[in-house]
């Protein structure tokens, strides 16, 4: 929705999204608004002038009179910036993301950065033996095991020490992961020959194809307390400097589409010819590069991981 200023009067313009008109749609009387947020995509708060010399009143100047959109239905473009309401007024810093990519190649990027599903036995194959990539950063999308994700969150600098709890109100409990579903689904880290891969259930899958999973702390297979309260320099596979607050740690499991068939590689991916950068092996790799979202429920908090789905032709 979008608040349009008209000659002094407020004027709020709202519409559903299309997964509140379908849900509306069902006409069976569940439809009901239980929750709402409060975004600023629209502002850019590098416009607020300190040294405006017409007093603090004009400090803001700018921002108030930034223009706000109108309200759209397209929800992987609204909205992606969500105002959060803290009760406390001494925070000096808030939680964020951070991808933990260090002291573990289990969790490694790749080398060419991100991640990349293999996304059949062939392609594992090629990877395995110094083939595509390298083995730091490649998941295995139909054995399910190899690299796998990891997102850690809490306050990450050294002004608060790591020996101290993040508060609750900070600290995220639950996580939204969102993907393209016609590329792959979500499943639970293989840590061990013993470990038991669990699929996380689907929450939805919107119009667009991206599918959403909310996973929280009763999702232990997913999702963990961060315990670790030891400094980066005495723990390498900590990437968060202050406080902690839980961990996400996911792999992927390749679509049935893209395990069998090329035709998803020809719509909607490319091909790279063998010699070339990452493709040391000789063979052409078809791949599809997207990303995976991961966003804190809690404060919103959401990074970007780029994902390459690659595949050796048969």
């Amino acid at each position: 929705m979008g608040f349009l200023d008209n000659s002094g009067d407020i004027i709020l313009d709202a519409v559903l999204t299309d997964t509140g008109r379908f849900r509306l749609a069902r006409g069976d009387g569940s439809f009901k608004i239980s929750k709402f947020a409060f975004g600023d995509d629209e502002i850019n708060y590098e416009l607020y002038d300190k040294t405006n010399p017409n007093g603090s009143a004009f400090y803001d100047l700018q921002i108030m009179q930034t223009p706000i959109l109108e309200a759209f239905t397209n929800n992987t473009a609204t909205m992606n910036s969500k105002l959060l309401s803290i009760s406390r007024d001494n925070l000096l810093y808030l939680p964020v993301l951070k991808l933990n990519g260090s002291g573990n190649s289990s969790h490694q990027e790749s080398a060419l950065g991100g991640f990349i599903v293999a996304v059949d036995s062939k392609s594992e194959e090629a990877t395995a033996d110094g083939g595509y990539g390298i083995e730091a950063g490649v998941i295995r999308g139909e054995t399910l095991n190899g690299a796998f994700i990891r997102v850690d969150q809490g306050l990450d600098t050294t002004e608060v020490s790591s020996q101290f709890t993040l508060a609750a109100e900070l600290t995220e409990t639950q996580y939204i992961i969102e993907m393209d579903n016609r590329l792959g689904y979500i499943v639970s880290p293989s840590l061990g020959t013993n470990t038991q891969v669990s699929r996380a259930d689907v929450s939805f899958i919107d119009d667009d194809n991206i599918a959403s999973y909310f996973l929280s702390l009763n999702n232990a297979n997913f999702v963990a307390s961060n315990t670790q309260r030891n400094t980066a320099q005495y723990s390498p596979e900590q990437v968060i400097a202050g406080p902690r607050g839980t961990t996400i740690t996911f792999s992927i499991g390749a679509s049935i589409d893209l395990n069998t068939s090329d035709f998803l590689f020809d719509q909607l991916g490319s091909t790279q010819a063998a010699g070339t950068t990452g493709n040391p092996t000789g063979q052409i790799v078809k791949f599809i590069d997207t990303i995976i979202r991961v966003t804190g429920a809690t404060t919103g908090y959401r990074i970007d991981i780029p994902v390459r789905f690659a595949k050796v032709p048969l």
